[in-house]
């Protein structure tokens, strides 16, 4: 088995496992950890790509809400908490891409004349 197949082969496992706690979790878990689900079945189908990317997160949080290590009060703290240090990144990530671009952009070769495209030339 080369490089390439092992990949595609981790992916796809890890796609069927998100699957198979996508159908759990929105079927029965969502609604035992928030009362605001209950009932609420048409945003669900909205979920399933996410849940199919990050299932062992959701599967985390499932477990510290249901065995409640994480009191209610705390539940969304850890999220928030990166809110600041997001920010910040993402705001020298902008900063460094445009001055990145504007150092490395392209010059016109001085020897090139222009050449004035004539109308229908494409066709």
């Amino acid at each position: 088995m080369d490089v390439a197949q092992a990949l595609v082969m981790a992916m796809q496992t890890w796609g069927m496992i998100g699957a198979l706690v996508a159908a759990v979790f929105l079927t029965i878990g969502i609604d035992r950890i928030d009362e605001d689900a209950r009932g609420a079945y048409i945003f669900r189908p909205l979920l399933i790509p996410g849940v199919l990317l990050i299932w062992p997160i959701v599967l985390w949080r499932w477990w510290q809400i249901e065995t409640e290590r994480a009191p209610w009060a705390n539940r969304y703290r850890p999220v928030r908490a990166s809110y600041g240090l997001a920010i910040i990144a993402m705001s020298i990530g902008i900063v460094v891409i445009v001055i990145t671009g504007l150092s490395v952009r392209q010059t016109w070769p001085a020897d090139i004349a222009p050449v004035q495209l004539t109308e229908g030339a494409g066709q």
